[in-house]
This record gives C-alpha cells, sequence and structure tokens, in this order.
C-alpha cells in the first residue's frame, strides 16, 4: 500500500541524491510514493510563484495542488527537453493566469485586504535580542508589501529570479520570455522597489514569503488524495 512517510523514513540523504529525472523514471515505473519528493522540493518555488502572480495565500496552494495533480496526470508527457523544474514551474504559471483571468471575467477586481495579503515571515532561531528579531520580521514584511506593489510583469520576474534565486535563463524559460525581457523587467522592478524602501540592514530577499514544514506536508497530502481518487491503482 502507499505510504506518506517514505521521506520521514528514508535516509535524507538518499533521496535529496536522486535527480527530478530519476524520480520521474521510477514514479512511470509504478513507484507512485516517490512522486512525494517531487512535491517537496518544489513547494517553496511553486508557491511562490503562484503568489506573486494571485497575492493570495490559499489561491496560491489551491494552485499548487492544481499544478501537482496536473504534471502527475500528464507525467508521460514530460519529454525532458527542458527541465522538470522548467516544466512544473510553467504548469503553475499556466495555473495561476487561468484563475486571474477567470476572476476578471467574473467579476471587477477589488483591492485584496492587507490582512489577507501579507503573512509575516518567522525568522529563522538564532541568539540575536527579540528587538531585533521583531525588526528583522518588521523589514520582511515591509519587502512583501513592495513586491506585492509591483506590476505583475515586474513581479513575477523578480521572485523567480531574486527570490527564488531562478537564473535569467530559466526564469525566462518558466514565463515565456526572451533573455532580454527579463533583464529589462528585472532592471525596471528592482528600480521601482527602490523607490518604496531604503536599503536597510536584515533584509534578506529568500527568506520572504516563507512556506513553512506544516503547509507543506498538508499539500503534500492533498496532492495524494486527489491523485488518488483520479487513479485508484496507484494506492496499490
Amino acid at each position: 500500500m502507499f505510504s506518506m512517510t517514505f521521506t520521514r523514513s528514508t535516509d535524507r540523504d538518499t533521496w535529496d541524491a536522486l535527480s527530478d529525472d530519476e524520480v520521474v523514471r521510477h514514479v512511470r515505473e509504478g513507484d507512485t510514493a516517490l512522486y512525494e519528493i517531487l512535491v517537496r522540493r518544489y513547494n517553496q518555488r511553486l508557491y511562490r510563484v503562484a503568489r506573486c502572480i494571485l497575492r493570495d495565500d490559499a489561491e496560491a496552494e489551491d494552485v499548487m495542488q492544481d499544478a501537482y495533480v496536473r504534471a502527475y496526470e500528464h507525467l508521460g508527457e514530460f519529454a525532458g527537453a527542458a527541465k522538470f523544474s522548467t516544466w512544473l514551474t510553467r504548469i503553475a504559471i499556466h495555473e495561476a493566469l487561468a484563475r486571474v483571468r477567470k476572476r476578471a471575467r467574473t467579476q471587477e477586481l477589488e483591492p485584496i485586504p492587507a490582512s489577507n495579503l501579507y503573512m509575516t515571515a518567522r525568522s529563522p532561531v538564532t541568539t540575536e535580542n527579540p528587538e531585533r528579531q521583531a525588526y528583522d520580521r518588521e523589514l520582511k514584511v515591509l519587502l512583501e508589501r513592495a513586491i506585492d506593489s509591483l506590476q505583475e510583469d515586474y513581479r513575477s520576474v523578480f521572485v523567480m529570479r531574486i527570490v527564488e534565486g531562478l537564473t535569467i535563463a530559466e526564469t525566462a524559460a518558466c514565463l515565456d520570455l526572451t533573455i532580454e525581457t527579463v533583464k529589462t523587467r528585472l532592471h525596471r522592478g528592482r528600480a521601482l522597489l527602490r523607490r518604496h524602501l531604503q536599503r536597510r540592514a536584515g533584509i534578506v530577499a529568500p527568506d520572504v514569503f516563507p512556506f513553512h514544514l506544516s503547509r507543506c506536508d498538508r499539500v503534500v497530502e492533498a496532492v495524494f488524495q486527489r491523485i488518488h481518487g483520479a487513479y485508484p491503482e496507484s494506492a496499490d
């Protein structure tokens, strides 16, 4: 029977060492439990990418689930022409953009309440004093709000390139843009952010929009429930 404890009961170094292509091959051959590796490996990226388009935490999680299920359904069509991570990210982007278009058709967009937009980032365990930790959290929230204020074209490039750390080429491939367009949008996005923020010590872009372990577990559970609902044989 399928077990949701693969990544917890197996030495982390073992499954971390598997390449995406190796995992995909095993899943295609029937070891569907290994799909959890890919879900956990790309939860943070897909969350950040979906959220930068939708600017809503709950919708971003829904898009993540949709993207993982759709990728699983079409795994046999993945030809390896692009990296699996790029292929998966593009699926998530298309799912998020489809929601934006549907939202625009059904109702006029209204400003999203700030309470729904921003999740205060948890600071990592540190020996710093409480005042410094509180200051760091405030700065991260300020940066998240500044990123959210960017036009979507600039926001998606900035999040993928600076926050998530993709290369210029990977960002271009995921967004179906030319490398020059990515460079231009990144430059303009940074310029716009500088208008919102003064440089302050302690703001680290890779720390914003975190996707914590409890949320990762929830997405994994939901993805596999949906997969097994549609493909009961994968639970055997």
